[in-house]
């Protein structure tokens, strides 16, 4: 399916399509996970790659560049893509970033897509290439997960760079999450009564199928601008996949299909069986009531390739299979001092700017305290400060270099409620085509105790943005 809103002229299509004739430089973001890995290994010999992870990597001496980045930070994002030809997206934000983060995932999500979309931009990025997740022809029945993803799509498709978009239902590796959690439930339990979710049909796709349709979307001018549905030939429930396992294991088991129990106990009971997080269970539990199925229209093809069927899949993932090598999904984020991280989406009227939003939150906070607290700019100096006694609060200094009508930084400078920090920030952008803003707050360090912060002042910031959000559409005249 071709994106109806990015046009290019045919001297730019020339060039690109010259372009994917030879090596490229390939940046991947998420390199640490199950895909990340797999595609590394596939791009090996035949283009420069960088491997962007979180995490700090020293080179391997394989070829490979890694190269540090929190897709949080957009000078982060800018600074790893820089000489890179395209990009791989294959980041999904399940994980905790901080010590203590307040947000949702869809949130979470959005503002990391948004940064590197706009790095990719700033450094002449030329495809992006966005591995997300299957969606059902009926979008009433799309759980938050998936819609969380077709809103990253949106954030590609309307860029200013050619996207390619690759879906797919259940990816089956040996450091998949769904794998991972099927073959748990298995090992652990004799007799397994399964919920009406483990009959829901999809179409899975094999690891190897998922990284060969990646590089060949990489390497072909002609899929620019499309999404693909990739997946193998099989159509077969959660139930009989598990009950594959179990036969090619040798165990005997006893699955007993019921026609009820809910997402919640669902969670519970997968949680305490497998040991996954219940950030990672929950939302997948809610996507598996939707049918998910390669539409005959968006089907990536690839000539003289064949996807795997399931049964091959299953085996080569058990092959690989072991409990050690937990999935990144699994595992707390190395999380290290305490931080803070507070991301909210704030729905604005049509036509306000994140400029205007910055300028409105220095009015709203005084009017929540009339007398008792006040904002005081001097320059590029903002100090939120209690007048009596007088004391600053929070100082913030605005960053003019790093922002614009559409997205507006201040850094963390200290106060009596904040530790001066160097990358600790306060910004608002706008996103969603200018329908909303995100305020979020990045590598906050707090002054008080972290037990009496968290109850305190980490729940009365969360209120106060609620009440931000209301006062942002008033009408002018009533605030």
């Amino acid at each position: 399916m071709l994106f109806a809103n990015n046009f290019r002229t045919l001297d730019e299509c020339d060039r690109i399509i010259l372009f994917a004739r030879f090596e490229v430089k390939v940046a991947i973001a998420g390199a640490s996970g199950f895909v990340g890995k797999a595609l590394i290994k596939e791009l090996q010999g035949h283009h420069e790659v960088v491997a962007l992870s979180r995490s700090s990597k020293k080179d391997s001496g394989d070829g490979i560049e890694w190269r540090s980045c929190d897709l949080f930070s957009l000078l982060d994002a800018e600074k790893a893509l820089q000489g890179c030809d395209v990009a791989v997206y294959l980041v999904h934000s399940m994980r905790p970033s901080a010590q203590l983060t307040q947000g949702t995932f869809e949130d979470f999500d959005l503002i990391v897509a948004d940064n590197f979309v706009r790095a990719a931009e700033t450094c002449g990025v030329k495809r992006i290439f966005y591995l997300g997740g299957m969606c059902p022809e009926n979008s009433q029945e799309m759980s938050r997960h998936l819609r969380s993803r077709l809103e990253v799509e949106g954030i590609f498709k309307t860029s200013r760079i050619l996207a390619t978009i690759l879906r797919a239902a259940v990816i089956l590796g040996p450091e998949g999450s769904s794998f991972h959690i099927m073959t748990r439930l298995v090992e652990r339990l004799p007799v397994m009564v399964c919920p009406k979710w483990t009959s829901t049909l999809s179409q899975p796709v094999a690891l190897r199928d998922v990284v060969r349709s990646l590089r060949y979307c990489i390497e072909t001018a002609e899929t620019q601008n499309h999404i693909y549905d990739i997946g193998g030939p099989d159509v077969i429930s959660y139930l009989d996949m598990m009950k594959m396992i179990a036969r090619m294991q040798g165990l005997k088991r006893k699955l007993l299909p019921i026609p009820f129990l809910s997402p919640n106990l669902s969670t519970l009971w997968v949680c305490l069986v497998t040991g996954a997080p219940k950030a990672l269970v929950a939302p997948l539990v809610e996507g598996l009531r939707s049918t998910l199925l390669v539409s005959d229209k968006r089907r990536l093809e690839i000539p003289g390739y064949r996807f795997m069927p399931v049964a091959e899949a299953l085996e080569e993932a058990l092959s690989e299979f072991t409990e050690k090598k937990t999935p990144l999904a699994f595992q707390k984020s190395p999380l290290g001092s305490y931080e803070v991280r507070s991301v909210q989406r704030l729905l604005i009227p049509e036509g306000v700017t994140a400029d205007e939003v910055a300028h409105a939150y220095m009015e709203f906070l005084p009017s929540m305290r009339p007398g008792l607290m006040k904002v005081e700019v001097s320059g590029r100096w903002v100090n939120f400060c209690w007048s009596f006694p007088y004391v600053r609060l929070l100082i913030l200094e605005y960053s003019p270099e790093r922002s614009w009508s559409h997205r507006q930084l201040f850094y963390v400078r200290g106060g009596l409620l904040a530790q001066k920090t160097v990358r600790g920030r306060l910004e608002f952008r706008e996103t969603l085509g200018g329908k909303a803003v995100i305020a979020a707050i990045h590598e906050f360090k707090p002054r008080m105790p972290w037990f009496l912060y968290r109850w305190t002042q980490a729940l009365f910031h969360i209120w106060v943005m609620r009440q931000f959000g209301l006062y942002l559409n008033r009408p002018k005249s009533a605030r």
